[in-house]
């Protein structure tokens, strides 16, 4: 059982200028929960069709698809094979301050977040971008690798690599992930770091993070918006952000000279 774990000690991605570099412990195989990813992205695009309430702003869905294009031309910094992901970005009509970015690329902007926060380009790159820095980093592989394992007891690690029976299984996981549960502390700062990073190289002002997270934390204020049941904010995650800025600075006035 110790070996099967220490086989799965990886790190998903490059370090980039930022740095990351933490060892995580896998115990899915990425096509397994690419799989599972892509199926619950598909049932809830579905949901969001059927109530008449996907892509029905056609200028707010143009610019949060141009905002993400922008950001994933930046992915091969950090994973050269994310660059052939098949990425999706869709938009949700709903007053719910929340977006999510599934395994593989699957990217859901919920319309309240961009306009009862009057969000700029550059915030919107912000929140992009950190939902992008969760795919990269395969945080939901991670979370569900812990999750399957509470699950089915720790004695199935050694039998993980053929769960194709179980794939509605995942699936559930998998929403359930996006949607629900909170990443850890750890997951929301690399995704924070990863972030500024990928915005900073796209020509989005890294001081935008901030705008955005005190934004979030106003609106937080007796509301309780969905987004930060699962994405924490407080003002040590604010003071954080400016910590990091200075290292990605650099960057984004390199990005600002070539656009």
């Amino acid at each position: 059982m110790l070996s099967a774990a220490v086989a799965g000690c990886v790190n998903t991605t490059a370090t980039g200028a930022v740095g990351a570099s933490r060892k995580q412990l896998m115990l899915l195989s990425p096509q397994e929960v690419e799989q599972a990813s892509a199926q619950s992205y598909v049932q809830e695009v579905g949901k969001a069709r059927s109530a008449g309430k996907l892509n029905t702003d056609a200028a707010l869905t143009a610019r949060v698809r141009a905002v993400s294009q922008r950001l994933i031309a930046q992915v091969p910094v950090f994973r050269a094979d994310a660059r052939s992901w098949k990425w999706e970005v869709n938009v949700t009509q709903s007053d719910d301050l929340n977006a999510y970015a599934m395994a593989g690329g699957k990217i859901m902007v919920y319309s309240g977040i961009v306009n009862r926060l009057k969000l700029s380009d550059d915030e919107m790159a912000a929140i992009i971008g950190h939902e992008i820095s969760h795919a990269l980093r395969e945080h939901s592989r991670e979370t569900m690798s812990q999750a399957y394992a509470q699950q089915m007891g720790l004695g199935i690690v050694g039998q993980l690599a053929g769960l194709s029976q179980g794939s509605m299984e995942l699936a559930a996981i998998a929403t359930d992930v996006a949607l629900t549960k909170p990443n850890s502390r750890t997951m929301e700062s690399e995704a924070d770091i990863i972030g500024l990073e990928l915005m900073a190289r796209a020509g989005y002002n890294p001081n935008a993070s901030v705008t955005l997270w005190q934004k979030m934390m106003q609106a937080g204020a007796g509301t309780g918006p969905s987004f930060l049941s699962t994405h924490p904010s407080g003002p040590a995650r604010i003071e954080e952000l400016q910590r990091q800025i200075p290292r990605v600075l650099p960057l984004y006035n390199a990005a600002r000279k070539a656009r």
